[in-house]
């Protein structure tokens, strides 16, 4: 090659930034650019991971190493498909890499869905990290019972979020309009309702057991449900986390309520059929399921045994699901773009020669943030056997100075690596007042003013891979 490989790296979340430190590690001379929708790095990590779970956050310490290292490029207010196409980045690029996670939610198909009341987990979690495009919302938190479904990690940072104290959520990064609003929450009982049993729930046993800690709820959970048809005693030998699991659900089970203000109450064997409501939800109704073996898996199915219960507010938190891009095949089912193992795969089936995808939209949403490692490694390992193959040569014209010229013309504010580094020691400053954090930023002009004023300014025109 006459020059170092030129790769563009689509979304900045753990996929991509592990991607990156993959291709900067590479024997071969690569340089990256990173592009970002948002004015800010770190995906999930910065606005999909619960505020009271700080430790989760550290990993963005890596992300900051690998940012450090040469060759690297944020380009941050970049969006594909309004910014640049496909396209251009298949001309302005040697190779493309797409990880841009899976940035809507499951519906559940049921009548009254979109009733005001209403919400995907998705933005109830956007709205108290603090992503830009979801601070207009207004979550109406004062009724008496809220309802909670799905059996996920994502469901039960939701229900916590929602039970926290006010003591609980001051040392967090949570935005200072969701701590008021749920400080001054009238929510007194909180149902977390999955469709299958408890050996079936998705939820990591640590996020499990924080829910029987909470300063201001109790736990519940009705006995009967804890006991396991044949079919899920027998999965439990094979899945420790699962094992574990029931055994925190039993001595949730075991214990009296205390008197604490509120109540977390896990259901099972349960699915929604219509939120009902005139102007606003009023009550779910459901229906009791069993569990049925089909093709070596146990399904929900459901009885006639049906019930309704009153409530003010709903969460569904069923999944996240991808959307399409711009000129990019892609699996409506499944949500993802069209791939065998990280190259993306156009209408012949035949692997693309420099187009790939990591992560969510590589795989769909499952696994944790570590999960993301091996996926991105996976993909960046193919990238790398095309271009030693020679099937992937730089071109004289793809370059940095390019990809410039290419946004300036367009009157694209892109948000350079120093324009973030000015963001993020802004919010840690005026969280260290606080004894917190960060205090984020949470509107998409005071990040873009912000960044642009820091990127001009000597003292954060360098990078640093401190935290």
């Amino acid at each position: 090659m006459s020059g170092p490989l030129r790769v563009a790296i689509v979304g900045s979340g753990p996929a991509g930034f592990y991607a990156a430190g993959a291709l900067l590690d590479a024997d071969v001379p690569i340089e990256v650019d990173m592009i970002e929708r948002l004015p800010t790095p770190w995906g999930l990590v910065r606005l999909g991971v619960a505020p009271d779970h700080p430790k989760l956050k550290t990993v963005s310490r890596a992300f900051e190493r690998i940012a450090a290292k040469p060759g690297f490029r944020f380009l941050g207010n970049v969006e594909i498909g309004r910014d640049l196409e496909h396209a251009d980045l298949v001309r302005l690029y040697d190779a493309i890499l797409y990880a841009v996670g899976s940035q809507t939610d499951r519906r559940l198909g049921i009548p009254g869905e979109d009733l005001p009341g209403s919400w995907s987990a998705t933005e109830f979690v956007a709205w108290y990290n603090g992503h830009p495009d979801f601070q207009h919302l207004s979550f109406d938190l004062n009724v008496e019972r809220a309802v909670v479904i799905g059996n996920g990690n994502v469901a039960l940072d939701v229900a916590r979020m929602l039970a926290l104290t006010p003591e609980e959520l001051a040392p967090t990064d949570t935005t200072g309009p969701a701590i008021d609003a749920i400080g001054a929450s009238t929510v007194r009982e909180i149902l977390v309702v999955g469709r299958r049993g408890p050996a079936q729930a998705s939820w990591t046993t640590q996020e499990l057991k924080e829910m029987g800690e909470l300063a201001g709820a109790d736990v519940s959970v009705d006995k009967a449900d804890l006991e396991l048809d044949a079919a899920s005693q027998a999965a439990l030998e094979n899945d420790t986390n699962a094992r574990r699991n029931i055994e925190v659900l039993r001595e949730f089970a075991e214990r009296a309520p205390t008197g604490k203000p509120g109540t977390v109450r896990f259901l099972f064997f349960r699915s929604p059929l219509a939120l009902h409501g005139d102007s606003s939800v009023e009550a779910v109704e459901r229906v009791r399921n069993r569990l049925e073996e089909r093709g070596g898996r146990l399904v929900a199915v459901p009885t006639d045994e049906h019930e309704t219960i009153e409530c003010g507010l709903v969460f569904r938190s069923v999944g996240y699901h991808g959307v399409p891009l711009p000129d990019l095949p892609f699996d409506e089912r499944q949500g993802t773009i069209r791939n065998e193992a990280g190259r993306v795969l156009f209408d012949d089936d035949e692997p693309a020669v420099g187009i790939y995808c990591a992560g969510w939209i590589k795989r769909g949403p499952t696994g944790i943030i570590g999960t993301n490692k091996k996926d991105a490694t996976e993909t960046v390992t193919h990238l790398l056997e095309d271009v030693e193959a020679g099937r992937i040569r730089h071109k004289e014209e793809a370059t940095a100075e390019a990809v410039d010229a290419a946004l300036a013309e367009r009157g694209v504010r892109a948000v350079l690596y120093a324009g973030w580094l000015g963001i993020d020691e802004l919010e840690r400053a005026a969280g260290e007042k606080l004894g917190r954090p960060r205090v984020k930023l949470r509107t998409w002009d005071e990040l873009l003013e912000t960044a642009e004023r820091c990127a001009q300014a000597p003292a954060v025109a360098t990078q640093s891979s401190e935290p």
